[in-house]
């Protein structure tokens, strides 16, 4: 039988009709399913509880660490597999009260909850810790607790409109996210790789808070446990250098090496940062502080813009407080530049985050049969009785600007006006934040904050309390929205139901609200607690600073200090530029914010890091398949470790346990 033909000219040659083009595939659809297991237990009353605990004590290392580093450490993957050997070792001691093992989705809900309870931290150890510097008194308990759970409830319901476009329909890598979501996989299929990470985290725990004991546990100064690291530092004249191992022999303009921060610390906390943190950022850090503490600071000194004090005994005291006085500036003004033109050459993720947004809200107002007998329209109805719906993200906005604006104006007297200023830019900022984290792992929090200084520097130029106040909503809001957009993001790889993992989160907020304010106040219970050895606080240094410029000018500082800012900015605008130009030669360039960072802390702290970095190269580099999967877990262990057993410590001394 002849073929048909559908040219009418018999001299045409035939072709055959085009198939028909399938119909685009609409990727919520396609993991709804393909991907989703909905039957599973995720959200249930034990993934909340030991997700609570888990979260209290990653939120309390990680309040100590910002206070040392100014930086917060990711909590998901050491919640990960703490969980996992938590319970699974319950489970097996007493089956009967504590059931069978979590699945894998209670263990990513627990791991939501845990990661909530910490996102407020990194504002409690800047901008709060920042007003503390500049009004010398801390705020009171129930105003400080209801304006982090309202920053943060409003970072967790801006989170919403963002996940459905970034995650579901564009599939953005959020690596954090993924890497805890194939670490959860790992330990569900092997079991002993769990038992061997889960070990190793637990000895380095052990080991840092051994350390941790030895050195803070102390009757009265100069009278350690065991009085090894009070030997060390000489008499208690000398508190500048607490747990220091002196480099004996080399004096500069007089001073021993010590006196200007350089040697090692006795702690362990900045190794295990330093192992997580690679080797371009911490010898960049290396070199900006031996720059700073062994060459500019003699040289300072020599010209009295830094002085050393005299002590009890006569002697010249000088230490890091006296040193940061002047690098405070060059090293703030490297982060600020460095990271607003980072934020700026990020134009493209800009449009690319508002356009999405603007696609979202066309979607948002689709509605869709889940009694349909078309298998398409009918996953679309069923997935939208999962996802968490467009009114949780209104009322929990409406909710949170409504507390936000009441505590600014009552306590901080901010405007109104300026208090929804403050949150329509924490929204903003947040869908940048999202796209940026999504794409790079980034999420650029110092620069959202400096923006919102900037702005309120021109609304409300003299006002320095509501310079940080605003600038923490905007911060702590769209931080913790692009943070908890990496716990979506496992949650979706995974299968898990949004909605109850998004209940997990908002669960989360709550536990980290009453955990992490009061252990703050201990830890810092006055002004003069921050900007020490012990507590650096350099992002609060940062934020006092810019807030204290925008609202005194240029002309309030010394001299050197004015090009200290000037230096310091050329740096922070030349070597991202640099960056981008030559992209081959990245690797070999320093980094800004290690650089910056290096000023602002002391130097011990900078080795420190800078050995952990190194000894995670080397691990890695001869033994890589070990070195890759122990190092998060190792380094892990001991930052929680040592940094717990230092809250403990501070809790005992409180209540006068340790007097």
């Amino acid at each position: 039988m002849a073929a048909p033909t559908e040219a009418k000219d018999p001299d045409k040659p035939y072709r055959a009709p085009a198939p028909p083009k399938p119909d685009v595939v609409d990727p919520e659809v396609e993991w709804f399913q393909n991907v989703y297991r909905g039957s599973i237990r995720q959200f249930t009353l034990r993934s909340f509880i030991v997700g609570s605990l888990i979260g209290a004590v990653m939120c309390l290392s990680n309040l100590y660490v910002g206070l040392k580093t100014g930086w917060g450490l990711g909590v998901a993957i050491t919640a990960c597999i703490l969980s996992y050997a938590v319970y699974s070792t319950l489970a097996r001691i007493s089956p009967k009260i504590f059931g069978q093992n979590m699945t894998i989705l209670e263990n990513n809900a627990m791991q939501s909850t845990a990661s909530s309870a910490s996102t407020g931290t990194i504002i409690l150890v800047s901008a709060i810790s920042a007003l503390l510097l500049v009004t010398g008194h801390h705020l009171r308990l129930p105003v400080l607790m209801g304006w982090l759970f309202f920053m943060v409830v409003l970072g967790t319901v801006m989170a919403i409109p963002m996940k459905r476009q970034i995650i579901n329909i564009e599939k953005l890598r959020f690596p954090s996210g993924t890497a805890a979501a194939e670490t959860l996989k790992s330990l569900y299929g092997s079991g002993a790789e769990a038992v061997k990470k889960a070990r190793s985290l637990f000895a380095m725990m052990g080991i840092g808070g051994v350390i941790a004991w030895i050195r803070d546990a102390h009757a009265s100064p100069g009278h350690s446990i065991l009085g090894f690291f009070t030997k060390l530092n000489g008499s208690a004249a000398n508190p500048t250098v607490p747990a220091l191992f002196k480099i004996p022999g080399i004096k500069m303009r007089g001073l021993g090496l010590a006196q200007y921060s350089i040697g090692f610390e006795g702690s362990l906390i900045m190794v295990g940062a330093g192992m997580l943190m690679g080797l371009r950022t911490t010898i960049s850090m290396l070199v900006g502080a031996l720059l700073n503490y062994g060459v500019m600071a003699p040289i300072l000194l020599d010209h009295h813009v830094i002085a050393a004090k005299v002590g009890e005994h006569g002697e010249q005291i000088l230490g890091y407080p006296a040193i940061v006085k002047w690098s405070l500036w060059p090293g703030a003004a490297i982060m600020v530049t460095s990271g607003l033109l980072s934020f700026g050459l990020q134009w493209r993720t800009v449009l690319r985050a508002f356009a999405g947004f603007g696609k979202l809200l066309k979607k948002s107002a689709e509605h869709h049969d889940a009694t349909s007998t078309d298998p398409i329209e009918k996953a679309r109805g069923e997935l939208e009785k999962i996802e968490v719906p467009s009114s949780w993200f209104v009322i929990g906005t409406t909710v949170a600007t409504i507390g936000l604006v009441i505590i600014g104006y009552v306590s901080f007297h901010i405007s109104p006006l300026l208090g929804v200023i403050s949150v329509f830019m924490a929204f903003m900022l947040a869908i940048v934040a999202c796209r940026a984290t999504g794409e790079t792992d980034i999420t650029p929090v110092g620069a959202m904050g400096k923006i919102t200084q900037l702005t309120y520097g021109v609304l409300a130029p003299t006002n320095i309390t509501t310079n940080l106040m605003t600038a923490s909503v905007t911060a702590g809001a769209a931080g913790a929205s692009a943070d908890l957009l990496n716990d979506l993001k496992s949650g979706y790889l995974l299968g898990a139901n949004p909605r109850q993992q998004f209940l997990a989160q908002l669960s989360g907020t709550l536990v980290g609200t009453l955990v992490a304010v009061p252990v703050f106040y201990v830890l810092v219970p006055t002004p003069a607690a921050l900007g020490t050895d012990r507590f650096p606080a350099p992002s609060a240094q940062v934020w006092k600073g810019v807030a204290e410029l925008l609202a005194h000018g240029v002309e309030s500082l010394h001299p050197w200090a004015r090009w200290g800012i000037v230096i310091g900015g050329a740096i922070g605008i030349i070597l991202p530029l640099l960056e981008l130009w030559m992209p081959k030669y990245k690797k070999w360039m320093p980094s800004a914010t290690g650089l910056g960072l290096a000023l602002v802390i002391p130097c011990f702290n900078s080795i420190s890091m800078f050995l952990g970095a190194l000894i995670a190269w080397l691990w890695v580099k001869y033994k890589s398949d070990h070195g890759e999967r122990y190092i998060t877990p190792v380094a892990s262990g001991i930052i929680a470790g040592e940094s717990l057993l230092g809250v403990v410590v501070a809790l005992l001394s409180a209540g006068g346990y340790l007097q």
